[in-house]
C-alpha cells in the first residue's frame, strides 16, 4: 500500500535535532515502525517482536548494545524494559542528538521506563489512527479552533469525504486504509493480539472472556458518561475491577476519558468523565454494526458522530505535538439554559458537549449530527459568562452543514471536515 504522509512527521524530525532519544508510542498498529522507517530510512532497525533477538537483548545487554551502536531504531521496545538503563547510558557519553529511535505499543509501561531511565533525555510523541486531514491527504497541520480566522485559513483547502460513514465504520488505522482488507477479519484479529499481548502483559487478567464483554459495553457506551457500576452490573464484575479495566484501556489507547470542566462560579457541576473509543471502527466492530449503512441510521449514529468529532479534534492537537488533555473538557450541571420550544419558554439543565480552553478563553463546542441546526442549539454556552476569570469565545456547532456560517453572533456552524 503506498505510503500516507503523517501530520506528525515535522515533530518527529524537529525531536530528533534537539532530542537524544526520540520515542513514538500510541496504540497498536497505527503506524509507529512505518513512520519511523520512513523517515529513518538509513539507520539500523532492530525488532523486539523477534524472540530471539529480545532474549539476546535481556541475557546479554552490554554485547547487544555494542553490537547496535546509535544511530539505531529499537522498535516494540516494551519487550526489554531493562535496556532502558543501558540507552541512558550510551546518551550520557555522546553528545550527538537523535541517536536513539524507539517505537513502543504499550504506553504505560513505556513511560513508566522513560520516567525512570530518560528523563530529559526522551522526546515522547502520541501516534494516533489516521486523522481525517491525513486520509483525505490535506497539509494543513493547524489545531482546530472554532474562530472565523481558522475557518478562513482551513477554507482554503478543506475537501469533504465522498462518504463520511464508510470512513466512521472502517476507522483511522493504517491497514484499513487498504480497500482491500477485510474489516471483520482485521478487527477480529486485532482484538485477539491486543487481548493476548497487551492486556495480560499489562496487568494480570486472567479472565479474557470477560475483558471482551467488558471492551464491547464500553464501546457501547462510547459518547456517554461513565458509570462504572452499570458497566460492572452488566460484566459481572466489581466497580473497582472495572476501574482498574478502564484505566488498562486508556493506558494502551483504546479509549479516551474526556474530563468535566468545574469552576466555583457553576453550580452543582456534575464531575462524571465521558468515555470515548479513540476509533470508531473498533468500536463499531465491538458493537456490530457490520456495515457502514446499518451505522449511518442505526440507534448509535449520534454517538459515533460525536466519538469521530472528538477524535478528530484531539488528532489535531497531538499530530502537532501538543498535549491536549490540559485544555479539553465538556460540561454538564444544575445551571439552567433557558430554551423556546412551540412559543414556549422553558428551563433545563445545561450541557456542552466540548469545550477548549486556550489562553484563558473557553470555546464552547455542540456536536450535531444534522445538516441543519439552530442558534437555539447553543443556549448552554452562556453558562460559561458566569465565570468571572474567563472569557468566553466564539462557540460553534460542529455538524453535516455543506458550508460554514454564522449562526448568531460569537456563534458559527463549522461542518465536520473542516476539524
Amino acid at each position: 500500500m503506498e505510503y500516507i504522509k503523517r501530520t506528525i512527521e515535522d515533530v518527529v524530525v524537529l525531536s530528533s535535532k534537539t532530542f537524544k532519544c526520540v520515542l513514538v508510542t500510541g496504540a497498536r498498529q497505527t503506524g509507529k515502525s512505518t513512520l519511523i522507517r520512513h523517515l529513518c530510512s538509513e539507520i539500523k532497525e532492530v525488532s523486539f517482536d523477534d524472540p530471539f533477538i529480545e532474549e539476546q537483548a535481556k541475557d546479554n545487554p552490554e554485547m547487544f548494545m555494542s553490537l547496535n551502536e546509535p544511530p539505531v531504531f529499537f522498535d516494540e521496545i516494551q519487550y526489554v524494559p531493562s535496556l532502558f538503563r543501558y540507552i541512558k547510558q550510551s546518551c550520557d557519553n555522546n553528545e550527538e542528538k537523535g541517536l536513539f529511535y524507539l517505537s513502543g505499543s504499550q504506553p504505560f509501561k513505556l513511560m513508566e521506563s522513560v520516567s525512570d531511565s530518560l528523563a530529559g533525555r526522551a522526546a515522547i510523541i502520541e501516534l494516533s489512527p489516521f486523522s481525517l486531514r491525513e486520509i483525505m491527504k490535506s497539509s494543513f497541520a493547524r489545531p482546530f479552533l472554532p474562530t472565523m480566522e481558522y475557518v478562513k485559513e482551513r477554507n482554503k483547502e478543506a475537501v469533504k469525504p465522498d462518504n463520511i460513514w464508510k470512513t466512521i465504520h472502517r476507522g483511522g488505522y493504517p491497514e484499513m486504509q487498504d480497500p482491500d482488507m477485510d474489516w471483520a477479519m482485521f478487527f477480529s484479529s486485532y482484538v485477539k493480539t491486543y487481548l493476548e499481548r497487551d492486556v495480560r502483559e499489562l496487568t494480570a487478567v486472567q479472565d479474557l472472556d470477560a475483558f471482551r464483554r467488558f471492551m464491547v459495553a464500553c464501546a457501547a457506551r462510547t459518547g456517554q458518561m461513565l458509570n462504572y457500576s452499570n458497566i460492572a452490573d452488566e460484566v459481572g464484575k466489581d466497580a473497582n475491577t472495572i476501574k482498574n479495566w478502564i484505566s488498562i484501556l486508556e493506558a494502551s489507547g483504546i479509549v479516551y476519558i474526556l474530563e468535566p470542566y468545574s469552576n466555583t462560579a457553576l453550580k452543582r457541576v456534575i464531575k462524571t468523565p465521558k468515555l470515548y473509543f479513540r476509533d470508531t471502527g473498533l468500536a463499531a466492530y465491538l458493537t456490530r454494526w457490520i456495515t457502514y449503512e446499518t451505522l449511518a441510521v442505526g440507534a448509535m449514529s449520534g454517538a459515533f458522530f460525536e466519538t469521530f468529532v472528538i477524535s478528530e479534534i484531539l488528532k489535531s492537537y497531538s499530530n502537532v505535538g501538543l498535549d491536549y488533555r490540559y485544555f479539553v473538557s465538556y460540561y454538564r450541571g444544575k445551571d439552567k439554559k433557558r430554551i423556546k420550544k412551540d412559543g414556549i419558554e422553558s428551563w433545563e439543565e445545561a450541557e456542552i458537549d466540548f469545550i477548549i480552553e486556550q489562553d484563558g478563553v473557553l470555546y464552547p463546542i455542540e456536536i450535531k449530527q444534522s445538516d441543519k441546526v439552530t442558534a437555539d442549539m447553543t443556549s448552554a454556552f452562556q453558562v460559561l459568562d458566569k465565570i468571572p476569570e474567563k472569557k468566553r469565545g466564539t462557540g460553534a456547532v460542529v455538524c453535516m452543514c455543506s458550508m460554514p456560517g454564522a449562526l448568531r453572533e460569537n456563534v458559527l456552524q463549522i461542518p465536520y471536515w473542516y476539524i
